[in-house]
């Protein structure tokens, strides 16, 4: 599997910017919208929400803080939840291809994580002229968003493999999945401080994986500190599983996602 990753790399490569580049092939603002939605419901939640919360964010003096602090958890949301939306439609869309053309399958949730890591990186990249023009600085610190960002993969690309290869034979799997992430989305810190949460409800806030990881962007985005990657270890190990699961029964599948497209 992963040496014919090696051999089509280029095709990897090439298929990524090509999705891009076809996703806004006819719009006028091209790019541009990968950013306006997450940023539209930063807005949103901002206007909404700023006034209830913003005294309730210690530790950071400015008066855009509150948008700070959705800006920072949208950010590893929307990446979690592109790679979970696109995987489990990524099989299904790819029906034609798969049945008309030999090539390793494997190939095509690599060209879809790496179009959502490119367009996290667009996000970013804006997120970071919005902070300066708000007056929040950021340092080197910002760097530790790397290792954060890949145990987020870690749970996305093997929760989606998982949920895209059943889709091919269960297709009310699409339609569960969008409850799901808006359910999860509202039991993450991402429109909320965690500190906000009863205590008695924190230990259950704490089955949810996303939990520190999102407060991990947070603390480098918006506190400029560097997360305690310890205890990431065990997300990292769990994230690890769900990607093998994923893999093994997405091989295990394969023959047969064919004849059922």
């Amino acid at each position: 599997m992963f040496d014919s990753l090696w051999t089509y790399r280029y095709f990897i490569f090439s298929a990524i910017r090509n999705d891009l580049t076809a996703r806004f092939a006819h719009s006028k603002l091209g790019a541009l919208w990968v950013i306006f939605n997450p940023l539209a419901q930063v807005m949103i939640y901002a206007l909404i929400l700023s006034n209830v919360l913003a005294a309730k964010l210690p530790g950071i003096d400015n008066k855009y803080a509150f948008a700070i602090y959705l800006l920072a958890g949208t950010l590893g949301w929307a990446l979690f939840s592109e790679i979970i939306t696109r995987s489990v439609s990524m099989f299904v869309e790819s029906a034609n291809l798969l049945k008309k053309i030999n090539f390793p399958k494997v190939t095509l949730p690599t060209i879809m994580l790496g179009s959502c890591l490119l367009n996290n990186l667009i996000l970013l990249s804006v997120i970071l002229v919005i902070f300066t023009l708000l007056d929040h600085s950021f340092s080197m610190t910002i760097f530790w968003l790397i290792p954060v960002t890949g145990t987020l993969v870690l749970f996305g690309f093997g929760i989606g493999l998982i949920l895209g290869v059943i889709n091919v034979f269960v297709r009310d799997v699409s339609q569960v999945v969008p409850i799901f992430l808006q359910v999860l989305f509202w039991f993450t810190p991402i429109v909320y401080p965690i500190s906000i949460i009863p205590a008695e409800y924190v230990s259950w806030m704490s089955l949810n994986p996303l939990v520190p990881i999102i407060e991990a962007y947070h603390n480098i985005l918006m506190y400029d500190q560097a997360p305690d990657m310890t205890s990431f270890l065990h997300l990292n190990v769990i994230g690890l599983a769900i990607t093998l699961v994923g893999l093994l029964m997405f091989r295990r599948a394969s023959p047969e996602m064919v004849d059922v497209l």
